[in-house]
């Protein structure tokens, strides 16, 4: 990649542009062939110069090429996408030709690169819901996401579906990523984990880990960058320093741990009163079965999630699953579905009760409810939290420390992705509600033989007498 190279295709005469040494990390990206690479984990790993760099080779080495670039903002789009890919693509000359006579024109408006060999770049940002609609029906032969865990899993799947065309250009999707953000899961399954699902192929699946330490580049000319990352708190720097997928910057729920809030399935006590806590959607329906012990701590020992669910659907599946010597005190939802359906004049609670759910209504003070959630998630008296969880519900094992802060306001949740966020609502609406815990049976002393207690004296505390009238 340094130096001279020859185009494949197109652009006639040995093009004269210094890509700069890459380094061992970014030759294992600029070279890969897999359908899907990602590269990063840690900050300053050197992945804004591979994606510039792989880009420009593509179009200058494929005549024809259609290549998308993304960011989350225009701002990030511009600053470390255009404007330097730009530049770079200035300082390149074909021999045999005059100095000046360049390769492509960039239209601003357009946001597009057009090369003299046929080759596009095109530079897209996903900043409103609905932009994603300018690049369905699109086709392209490359993408680059660039921190991609700033794009939803849905997001990254609607643009996949855009590679494609008849040339015989390699598809390929080229994300880069940090740890944290509303893309983590997704990013951490496919990549860290290779947690595959049945229609997913590992093969198409490549993960290029890279540090500070790999970018030889930055370290020359900002040595202190690691002290600058050395100084960020605990759980960011684990991040952003080491590219830790178990730490995640922006987490709502840092104190939630697998050590101490996970707990082995076990039997739940019938002393113990039980309770079901729902959030429903047709999108998902998440339900949470929650045990109180005598000290008021709530245990969490069954879940559900299931998509796609009419109201007496959702009904009949959580009463399937609530074994008959279980006694469910009450079944906790939020408010909406008190709302009158305008098709039938009724709300969905009482399609719940007449399916066999009788329901309660939860309040929905999301800041009040998560910041009790925060409290139900502290030590308790006795060392432990106030909520535990059965190793029966890896969805709110899973979910709930995913959840980000909300970028209009801390002291709430991202309500994206959407799809992790039932099951915790769910929890939240249960420790919202106030729910008592178990009593223990207290055994019954009888009075002795002769000393029952008499009419007047349990009535009037003894026999009537004049002290009595004078009271």
């Amino acid at each position: 990649m340094a130096g001279r190279g020859r185009p494949k295709q197109g652009v006639k005469g040995v093009i004269e542009l210094d890509f700069g040494a890459p380094n061992a990390k970014q030759k294992k990206f600029l070279s890969s062939r897999s359908r899907y690479t990602a590269y990063g984990g840690a900050r300053g790993g050197g992945k804004s110069w591979a994606v510039r760099a792989k880009a420009a080779a593509g179009a200058l080495n494929y005549a024809g090429i259609k290549i998308l670039m993304l960011r989350r903002t225009y701002p990030e789009l511009e600053a470390t996408l255009i404007s330097p890919l730009v530049e770079f693509l200035n300082t390149a000359r074909v021999e045999g030709k005059p100095a000046g006579d360049r390769l492509f024109t960039y239209n601003a408006t357009m946001r597009t690169l057009f090369f003299t060999n046929g080759s596009v770049i095109k530079f897209g940002h996903l900043q409103s819901p609905n932009a994603i609609t300018e690049y369905q029906g699109q086709e392209y032969d490359w993408i680059f996401m660039d921190e991609a865990t700033h794009f939803t899993e849905w997001e990254f799947r609607t643009l996949a579906a855009t590679l494609r065309g008849v040339n015989k250009i390699p598809k390929r999707f080229y994300l880069t990523c940090n740890p944290g953000g509303v893309g983590h899961l997704w990013v951490k399954r496919l990549f860290i984990e290779r947690d595959f699902k049945p229609e997913e192929t590992p093969g198409d699946y490549t993960f290029i880990p890279a540090t500070v330490e790999d970018n030889t580049v930055l370290m020359a000319s900002s040595p202190d960058y690691i002290q600058m990352l050395d100084l960020l708190p605990d759980d960011i720097r684990a991040a952003h320093r080491y590219g830790d997928w178990d730490a995640m910057a922006g987490q709502f729920f840092p104190e939630f741990t697998r050590a101490s809030h996970v707990v082995k399935p076990f039997v739940v006590p019938q002393e113990w009163p039980r309770y079901r806590a729902i959030d429903y959607g047709l999108d998902m329906f998440a339900c949470l079965w929650i045990a109180v012990d005598f000290s008021g701590r709530a245990w969490v020992y069954r879940e559900v999630q299931q998509p796609g669910l009419i109201v007496s659907q959702a009904a009949e599946l959580a009463r399937s699953l609530t074994l008959p010597e279980e006694r469910v005190q009450y079944t906790i939802a939020p408010p909406d579905l008190w709302s009158t359906q305008k098709d039938t004049g009724r709300t969905m609670a009482e399609v719940f009760t007449q399916n066999g759910v009788g329901l309660v209504r939860a309040s929905n003070s999301r800041v009040q409810g998560w910041l009790t959630l925060k409290e139900y998630l502290k030590p308790g008296s006795d060392g432990r939290p106030m909520l535990l969880v059965s190793e029966d519900c890896p969805c709110l094992i899973r979910n709930l420390p995913a959840l980000q802060h909300s970028e209009k306001n801390p002291s709430d949740c991202s309500t994206e992705p959407h799809d992790i966020t039932h099951i915790c609502d769910a929890a939240r609406y249960f420790v919202q509600f106030r729910t008592l815990g178990a009593i223990r049976a207290q055994e019954r002393e009888e009075d002795e033989p002769g000393e029952r207690m008499g009419y007047e004296e349990a009535m009037c505390g003894g026999e009537v007498d004049e002290s009595y009238l004078l009271a």
